[in-house]
């Protein structure tokens, strides 16, 4: 299993599960590395500062060789799961490598981001580890990002304006004064859910749309945050409280990658249906 570092994957948990994680590529000021050494506080602070960010996808060298490894550990194949091709063109890189490998790469489009694709690569992980075939952890993956839902925060637009990832969200631009949006992925692209007045009832509407898609089937769910850890441990508890089927509840911080796009205090819920 290979994914890349915006599928959120707490420390530690992506190694245990035996997943591979391609890092895409982040520069602050004059600083240019690896997301993981670009923690995302420091991301934030950087922007609260107004210190120029920018983000670009992993080279194609880069999936190319965690494949060449995968295949030197004794792998028969690789399913490769990323972030939505419409909000990067990490998908592409990976392609690009997977043409190169010398076993055979399946390349899934989460469609997503986030804990979406996170929960995606953990189940299918798991499926491969229980002895699934090829294909039925292909079906795993795919049904897990494609029947997850994310609700989207943010303080402003203009990040994701900046960055140039606001899709059909474009259309919340100019709105009233203390008006914020709630937003949601739709075939990977970010799209308007719902707009009030206030970050009060933002969040309000934030839980209640989580609260609405998880209804009363199994899911997993995440709280994610950009510099917003009170905000997202209050979220985390009233979801607990509310959504009856919940088998997996986690707050984890945003990589910085996201966050980069999504702007400080950005706060995210994922709900992932487990079948």
């Amino acid at each position: 299993m290979v994914t890349d570092s915006t599928a959120c994957l707490p420390t530690g948990l992506a190694e245990r599960m035996g997943i591979s994680v391609v890092q895409l590529q982040l520069q602050v000021g004059e600083k240019a590395s690896d997301e993981a050494y670009l923690p995302p506080d420091e991301v934030a602070e950087a922007m609260r500062n107004q210190i120029p960010v920018r983000t670009s996808p992993p080279p194609s060298a880069a999936f190319f060789w965690t494949y060449q490894e995968a295949a030197a550990r004794g792998a028969q194949a690789v399913v490769s799961v990323h972030l939505s091709g419409e909000l990067s063109q990490t998908l592409e890189a990976a392609k690009e490598a997977a043409a190169q490998s010398r076993i055979p790469v399946h390349i899934i489009d989460s469609q997503s981001c986030g804990m979406s694709l996170g929960y995606g690569a953990l189940a299918a992980a798991e499926a491969a580890g229980a002895g699934a075939t090829v294909a039925q952890v292909k079906d795993v993956a795919q049904f897990r990002c494609h029947h997850a839902s994310e609700f989207i925060y943010v303080d402003t637009l203009d990040w994701l304006r900046k960055g140039g990832r606001i899709g059909a969200a474009s259309a919340l631009i100019g709105t009233a004064l203390g008006i914020k949006p709630v937003l949601t992925l739709h075939r990977g692209e970010i799209v308007p859910f719902s707009k009030v007045r206030g970050a009060d009832r933002a969040l309000e509407k934030l839980v209640q749309a989580a609260v609405d898609r998880a209804g009363d089937r199994p899911v997993d769910v995440a709280v994610e945050h950009f510099g917003s850890p009170d905000r997202a441990r209050s979220l985390l508890e009233q979801l607990q409280a509310r959504v009856s089927y919940g088998r997996e509840f986690l707050l984890t911080q945003v990589s910085s990658i996201i966050g980069a796009h999504v702007g400080p205090g950005a706060l995210g819920v994922t709900i992932s249906p487990l079948r």
